[in-house]
């Protein structure tokens, strides 16, 4: 397999990189955090007219990529400057959306937030556990931590409309928006500044009911474990390099800490772990279009592996830098959060080492 990127995916990592570096910082992450806004609306339409939503869908989709490495290559980016912008409900919703044209093209272009509404409070991080009803094509249910839920035009929704409540079969995908009669959305800020919500259905009619089957939703799914990962694998790569400068920086008894041996292993220790999680992003990346059993093995043990080797990052970059490294202040802080908010999204190092073993026995 060749792992050197195409010119297209050179110049999109570039611009894009360009475009962060001279947009985004932590001041300014910060300050629409302060201000009480979910994200900045100018920097999304920029990411938007750059491109970067586009490269997530396929050309017969309306876009230019849509592949795992596309999808590994923004993200990348994305994580390594600490964007809380709502690019990752594109990657997760959008992938179920392929009847709805219209719905695609607003996402490409910014205007259109589609936000996947899939985890109940008991369900842990199990996709088949849907105790939401879609009984004569009505909804009655509660989603908890939909990803820019309250910021969303459309809302993708999973119902039963059979079977028990952990079964696979039995479920459906429905299109459903903020306004109709019956929704209600509580916001909520999560620790690492990006925006959550409870979604309320009392008795509400769908705008339409989705061609999307379970499998469907875990495809979709195993693209955004891609995509966190690999935004991970960027934060990673940004509290490494702050730690480093630090090293450098941070005298004690007249000279530089990092030329302390002790501390000099530990980094290495951190480089060699943050180039494992490169290779396996890169494993799941190329896996990504494979068979079901395949794809989702790789989807568990890159989760399972990014998660370990994030807690690392954290832990190590952290307890280097001192009291610093967790002030709100300090750009490293952010990174610790998010870092460790991935490992929660679509299931932790446990879940995902639990379901790779029960894979492997299937395989």
């Amino acid at each position: 397999m060749d792992f050197n990127l195409t010119d297209e995916r050179r110049m999109l990592q570039d611009s894009l990189g360009r475009f962060l570096q001279d947009k985004y910082s932590h001041e300014h992450r910060r300050g629409v955090i302060a201000s009480g806004l979910p994200y900045d609306a100018e920097v999304y339409a920029g990411l938007a007219e750059l491109g970067v939503l586009g490269a997530l869908f396929t050309e017969e989709q309306g876009g230019f990529g849509g592949k795992g490495f596309d999808i590994s290559v923004v993200f990348e980016e994305l994580g390594r400057a600490g964007v809380i912008e709502p690019v990752l409900p594109a990657v997760l919703a959008g992938a179920l959306l392929g009847d709805y044209a219209d719905l695609i093209d607003g996402i490409i272009g910014g205007e259109t937030i589609a936000a996947l509404a899939t985890s109940e409070a008991e369900a842990r991080y199990d996709l088949n556990h849907v105790s939401t009803s879609a009984k004569n094509g009505v909804l009655n249910g509660t989603k908890v931590h939909v990803l820019n839920g309250a910021q969303a035009t459309h809302l993708v929704v999973s119902a039963r409309e059979s079977g028990e409540v952990a079964d696979e079969s039995g479920i459906a995908l429905f299109v459903v928006t903020p306004d109709a009669e019956g929704v209600t959305l509580v916001d909520h800020v999560n620790n690492d500044g990006t925006s959550g919500a409870t979604l309320i259905l009392e008795n509400v009619t769908p705008m339409a009911r989705l061609n999307s089957s379970y499998e469907d939703l875990e495809r979709a799914v195993a693209h955004a474990i891609l995509a966190v990962s690999a935004e991970a694998l960027g934060a990673m790569e940004a509290a490494k390099a702050l730690t480093l400068d630090y090293l450098k920086e941070r005298k004690q008894f007249g000279i530089p800490i990092g030329k302390f041996q002790a501390l000099q292993h530990r980094m290495a220790d951190v480089l060699i772990e943050v180039e494992q999680a490169r290779s396996a992003v890169i494993n799941l990346a190329g896996h990504l279009e494979a068979d079901r059993t395949t794809r989702e093995r790789h989807v568990s043990a890159t989760k399972n592996l990014v998660g370990r080797v994030g807690a690392l990052v954290v832990e190590e970059a952290v307890q280097m830098h001192g009291g610093i490294g967790m002030t709100d202040e300090y750009a490293l802080s952010h990174f610790a959060r998010r870092i460790t908010m991935i490992d929660h999204w679509f299931g932790d190092v446990d879940h995902h080492l639990a379901r790779f073993i029960a894979l492997s026995g299937a395989a």
